[in-house]
This record gives structure tokens, sequence and C-alpha cells, in this order.
């Protein structure tokens, strides 16, 4: 038996591998064909809200067959989770038609954080969730948006303990899964959670070994899953309203073009860290997110997924899209991960001056409350390195180099 690879995480929990050893995957159908007529059937509605989902559907799930060699639990997953997406997408076109109000929800001047993954993009999300301004999506109101919350309910939601419950199940399944990335119900999510919903996600390629998927998603037309990531928030918004969204996602680095599109005013914070120290992160939780569904995650594949060339082809296609004027110069803010860390309350000040937003003591005060009840690695410091990319360090620091010069990105050790 050959040596696990170094990213992978330890022994699987018992429960686990006594179900992987005693079920055949191929007792769970993911036909899509099926899974269509199994959300309607359950939902008791045929309006999916138009067809254009359907070849991402198709596509992603061909993949899944042909690539992904799930395990018996991780196909079950995978299975409940199509079918939560169908769900939804027929549950909100029913509420959009018996509530048309809801098209005439306003979204106005949304912030988006973009950034490299691990570049601290989610504790300046949860940051900016603490001013009363400001919505976030939660984790379980974007699984189960249907009926629309509301104010008087938001902090009770029975939903919300029945979402933590089915996230949670990651670190069941992989328990390292804990210091690399928190999970709850009541945590805010990113945008790929949404759009996943148009069957067009970052989500989708991220959590199955898919690469026939990952190779159509990039040359797929972004634009429906922003439309989509719209009316979602319009839904979600219709009965529990703020003064603004904060949403963020990576992915966004790619596709600043199809969200200025759908959202014109949009103000963009871009973070920005040493890519070296993102490399060996993102291998590390790339490689445990796919091991929640499968035993047969190839660890070169994964390093290659997201290598040196992954980055920079990512950097590069932001900083062309922003520097075309797709998006007004005054729409734009940079933060460096070190400034965020270092003078967290500082760097969101600048921030808010810079879009021309008020800083209220009311804000301020209650970011401090959460920085100072936030427990610093809570499940254990997440172990990760450079050197199990298998990359030179050298060739590395030289590729991003320019990257670095511009937005004045410093080294790490």
């Amino acid at each position: 038996m050959s040596a696990p690879h170094p990213l992978q995480p330890g022994p699987r929990p018992a429960w686990v591998r006594a179900l992987n050893d005693s079920c055949d995957p191929r007792w769970i159908s993911l036909d899509p064909d099926a899974l269509l007529a199994e959300a309607q059937r359950n939902t008791g509605l045929s309006d999916f809200g138009g067809d254009g989902f359907q070849q991402g559907l198709r596509v992603f799930l061909r993949a899944v067959e042909d690539e992904a060699q799930l395990h018996f639990v991780g196909r079950a997953l995978t299975r409940g989770d199509v079918l939560n997406l169908l769900e939804n997408r027929l549950r909100i076109a029913d509420w959009r038609k018996r509530h048309p109000e809801i098209d005439a929800v306003r979204i106005e001047k949304p912030i988006f954080i973009m950034g490299l993954p691990r570049t601290g993009t989610s504790i300046l999300h949860e940051l900016l969730m603490q001013d009363p301004a400001h919505r976030v999506p939660l984790h379980w109101e974007v699984r189960y948006p249907c009926p629309p919350p509301e104010s008087s309910s938001f902090d009770s939601d029975p939903r919300i303990e029945r979402a933590h419950r089915e996230i949670r199940l990651w670190t069941e399944i992989v328990p390292e899964y804990d210091r690399m990335h928190e999970l709850g119900g009541a945590l805010p999510v990113e945008c790929i959670f949404l759009t996943q919903h148009e069957f067009v996600s970052e989500q989708l390629a991220g959590t199955h070994q898919v690469p026939s998927y990952a190779a159509w998603l990039a040359q797929a037309d972004q634009r429906p899953a922003y439309g989509f990531h719209k009316r979602m928030l319009q839904l979600l918004s219709w009965r529990c309203p703020r003064e603004r969204w904060v949403l963020k996602a990576p992915s966004h680095l790619t596709a600043l073009d199809a969200l200025v599109s759908v959202y014109p005013d949009a103000r963009i914070v871009w973070t920005h860290r040493d890519p070296l120290k993102v490399m060996g992160s993102v291998a590390s939780i790339l490689f445990a997110t796919a091991w929640v569904r499968s035993d047969a995650v190839d660890g070169d594949k994964v390093l290659a997924w997201f290598d040196g060339a992954t980055c920079a082809a990512l950097l590069d296609a932001a900083t062309k899209l922003r520097d075309s004027g797709v998006v007004p110069a005054a729409q734009c803010a940079d933060l460096l991960y070190r400034d965020l860390l270092r003078d967290p309350i500082g760097s969101i000040r600048a921030l808010y001056a810079r879009f021309e937003l008020p800083f209220t003591r009311e804000a301020e005060s209650r970011m401090r409350a959460y920085l100072a009840a936030k427990p610093q690695q809570k499940h254990g410091a997440h172990q990760y390195s450079f050197e199990t990319t298998g990359a030179d360090r050298e060739s590395e620091r030289a590729r991003f180099a320019a990257y670095q010069r511009r937005f004045g990105v410093p080294s790490e050790g």
C-alpha cells in the first residue's frame, strides 16, 4: 500500500468507514431527470424559474459520474445538495410569482469582497457583518430560503439548527476541517453558495474532483448566475431588510464584468496577501474538501489545479478587468492582509472613508467586541506549508513579483 499523500487528513471516523465499506455508492442515483422529477414531487411545484440552469446541472452530474469517484457517504451528500438546490429554485420561483413585489426590492451599492482564498476575506466579512446597517447571507437562509426570513424571527428561526447540523457533518467526516475553515448554520457564506443554484459555481468544482465541469465553468457565461444571485438577495431582503449587503467570494476575481453587469453600483474590496502563503493553505483545504466525499482524491491533481500558474492567472484576470475600467476606480479599494491583521479597526475605518460610509460608534464597538470574543485557532492550528506544493520558491517569487510591486504586497516568511 502506498503512503498517504502529504495533504491527506488523518483516518476517517469509524462510522464513515463502516457505511462506505458496507454500502455500494451505485445504490444512490444521480440521474438528472430523476432528480428534477423528485424535486417537483417533493415541492408540488413545476416551474424552476427558467431552464438555463439545466446545462450546468447535466455537465456537473456527468462529471461526478465519470470523474469524482465518490464514496457512499459522499454520493449521499451530493444527491442531497443537488435536490436542495433544485427544490430551492422551485420554491423561489413560486414565492416570486405569488409576490411580484419582491422583484421591486432594491439591492443598492452592495459591497463585494474578493481576493485569493486565505487572504483575510472571511474575517473581513465577519467584521463588516457586525455593522447594524449591513446584511450578509448566512448559511441557514441560503440553504433554506423559503419561506423568506423575517426580521422578527431571524435569530431564532428553526432552520438555523437544521442547517447547522447538516453543514457540521463535514467536520464529522473530516475532523481536521475545523482547523481550516469554521462551519456553522449562523455563519456567513460566500456568493458561490448562491450562484450554485444556477449550477455555474466554484462551489461545485471545489467540493468534487470534476475537471470536465471545471473546464466548462471556466468558459461559461457568468451573468445568469449573478442574475440568480440578485434575485435571491431580493427574496432574502424582502421581509428582513438592511441598508446594504456585504458579500464575498474569491471567484469574483475573474467575473468582475459579469458582476457589475448585474450590480453596476457595487463597491469592490480586493484583499491581498503573499501568494506563496496562499498556495500551501489552499492546496490543503481543497484536498480536505474533496476528501469529505471521496477516498480517491488525487493530491497531485489538487496541487496542479491551484498552482502558481492558476493563482497568477486569477490575479492577472482581475487586474486586467479592473484596469479596463469595468468598475469605476471610485468603487474599488485594496486591503493588505498584513494591515488587516495588525489594525483591523483602522483598516475598516479606512474602507468606510473610501466609500464615504458612516463608521458609527455602534459598528466599531460591535466589531471590537467580536474580535475580543473570537478565539484564536479555536480548533487548533491549520498545518500547511509552501513546501507541500512541490513548487520552486524562487521561481514562484519571480512569478508574482510584478503583482506584489503593483499592490505593495509584502513577502511572508
